[in-house]
């Protein structure tokens, strides 16, 4: 019996835990939700520019919280405050998932005011300077898609961002995923093997998705556009791959590093969305929109309840890759 088949077996047996559906249920995933940030909040709605502040400072929502730092618009101690909601994922404990996004503006530094805009669950946050700017866009929401950072560069080239995890967050290869692998899975779908493949037929791919020992039912994703993770040879384990994908490959268990493409973008989903069965995102760097409008017709595999010890990437860390040339362009 191959690998896979062996773990398709074991999959069967193996609890998993079911994402409320986005699709009915997403507004209610934001009920009272909202930002105060620089003394501004969504209550009252904001929009202009104000002084940028010497230090870090909080943007505090209900359900989520995190700070910035004004010099790069870097994010640190991004968390789940553990708020009540249908859609809550943390079981109502505070829980922290990012130590830190930073992005590498290599010399060119952000030194205008911030730009801020302020209302009801969402946050946009800008800062320019010579050649460089940076804006954060966050919704205030139990799950979704609800946070992403926009480089953008005069010279067109691309944004070194290291995502750093929080000491509980770890990095894992879905095995609900690994069950299916190579399989076409979506509502055009005729054939598991043959798909055709098509917007809602899809070809399951390995999954890297981010869980936390202090929340077993959360689940998140970094998602990518027109953004390329930089591979570190000394993490694994390297999963055994019939397809010749990569996401897993030479990925770490607490870091990851992507070049991202001035206009592209760096963000984080959670939920359903995290589980989705999806094709990649378009490659978009001017007046991109974030709906996908799939409507349900996309498979949700899901993840196990108790993440097994051999699907974590490890070791969690590794200077592999933060040194190395820039992905064209």
């Amino acid at each position: 019996m191959s690998p896979q088949r062996i773990l398709a077996v074991f999959l069967l047996a193996l609890p998993l835990v079911a994402v409320p559906a986005a699709s009915a249920a997403s507004s209610k995933f934001c009920d009272g939700g909202g930002f105060t940030v620089l003394g501004k909040s969504g209550a009252s709605e904001f929009r202009g520019t104000v002084p940028a502040p010497a230090g870090r400072f909080t943007v505090q929502g209900r359900y989520t919280r995190f700070d910035v730092d004004p010099a790069t618009l870097g994010i640190y101690d991004y968390a789940f405050t553990g708020s009540p909601n249908v859609g809550d994922m943390t079981g109502g404990v505070a829980t922290p998932v990012y130590a830190s996004k930073v992005p590498d503006h290599r010399g060119l530094a952000l030194t205008g005011g911030i730009d801020l805009r302020v209302r009801k669950e969402t946050v946009e946050i800008g800062r320019a300077g010579s050649g460089v700017s940076m804006k954060i866009t966050a919704k205030d929401c139990a799950q979704g898609g609800i946070f992403q950072m926009e480089p953008e560069r005069a010279d067109g080239t691309r944004t070194r961002i290291v995502h750093t995890l929080a000491d509980n967050a770890f990095y894992y290869d879905n095995p609900a995923f690994r069950a299916q692998l190579g399989q076409f899975l979506g509502s055009e779908c005729t054939s598991v093997t043959a798909g055709p493949p098509s917007q809602f037929c899809v070809q399951v791919t390995p999954r890297v998705n981010i869980g936390s020992d202090a929340a077993p039912k959360l689940v998140l994703r970094d998602s990518a556009q027109v953004a390329t993770r930089v591979r570190q040879a000394s993490c694994g384990p390297d999963f055994t791959n019939p397809l010749g994908l990569s996401e897993t490959r030479d990925h770490c268990g607490a870091t990851s590093v992507w070049d991202v493409a001035s206009g592209g973008r760096m963000g984080m989903v959670t939920g359903e969305d995290a589980t989705e069965v999806a094709n990649p995102p378009t490659p978009c760097t001017t007046d991109c929109n974030a709906g996908n409008g799939v409507n349900g017709r996309l498979a949700v595999l899901g993840f196990p309840a108790t993440v097994p010890a051999d699907s974590r990437l490890t070791p969690r860390t590794s200077p592999d890759g933060l040194d190395s040339p820039l992905t064209a362009p």
